[in-house]
């Protein structure tokens, strides 16, 4: 089995290391950003928030200089969120594959989870919302686990239950009427929900396993 994590606001606290490259971006350009208020909406793609502050036709350059300079100002500053570690450690113990797919820059995503020692098999940048089904079907993910609309989104449309945490922007009743299928506090309720459906998983596909073959017309 295969489970996959969002990064910003599921498996890391990120505001404090965005709102910081944010104010050092802000400084850099000459351009003022509340940053206060970007990291609040956090999780569809950089450029979505950049359109707030730069004209649309520099929003590609620095978005670039942001993702330069994201390294010496969001990494070190990042937390893991409480539960994160314990999540994709009851992942691998169930003897299941664990992936990130995340709408950051995938070597920013990389460093983070290097950082903060979180190892899952694989890891996927620069993908949001219904995105994020390309890289979860061709990982063969039957879970989806993530903060945001967009991910509940993304999960439904690779197939994949919902598993949404509120522990981003999204309130509780936001991720249910978007069609999460489970939604949780945050990820420390992850293993025990984890071990029941893995072994209600197994057992599915022991029975189906055990059914005889069609005979062929």
């Amino acid at each position: 089995m295969t489970v996959g994590f969002d990064l910003d606001m599921t498996l890391i606290d990120s505001r404090p290391g965005i709102r910081a490259c944010y104010l050092a971006l802000s400084e850099r350009t000459g351009t003022y950003i509340d940053a206060d208020l970007a990291v609040t909406r956090l999780g569809p793609p950089l450029q979505d928030e950049l359109v707030n502050w730069f004209p649309a036709e520099r929003v590609e350059a620095v978005a670039d200089l942001y993702r330069t300079m994201y390294p010496d100002f969001a990494v070190a500053a990042t937390p893991a969120l409480t539960g994160a570690r314990e999540a994709v450690g009851a992942v691998r113990r169930a003897g299941g594959r664990s992936i990130v797919v995340t709408a950051k820059h995938e070597p920013n995503a990389r460093l983070h989870l290097e950082h903060l020692a979180i190892g899952p098999d694989a890891v996927v940048g620069g993908l949001w919302a219904e995105q994020k089904a390309e890289a979860l079907r061709a990982h063969g993910a039957q879970v989806y686990v993530g903060d945001h609309v967009g991910d509940v989104r993304g999960a439904r449309a690779a197939g994949a239950l919902s598993v949404a945490v509120a522990t981003g922007p999204c309130a509780e009743e936001e991720l249910r009427a978007a069609g999460a299928d489970v939604v949780l506090a945050d990820l420390t309720e992850f293993p025990n929900w984890f071990s029941d459906w893995a072994h209600a998983f197994s057992a599915e596909n022991s029975r189906a396993d055990s059914y005889p073959a069609s005979p062929r017309a």
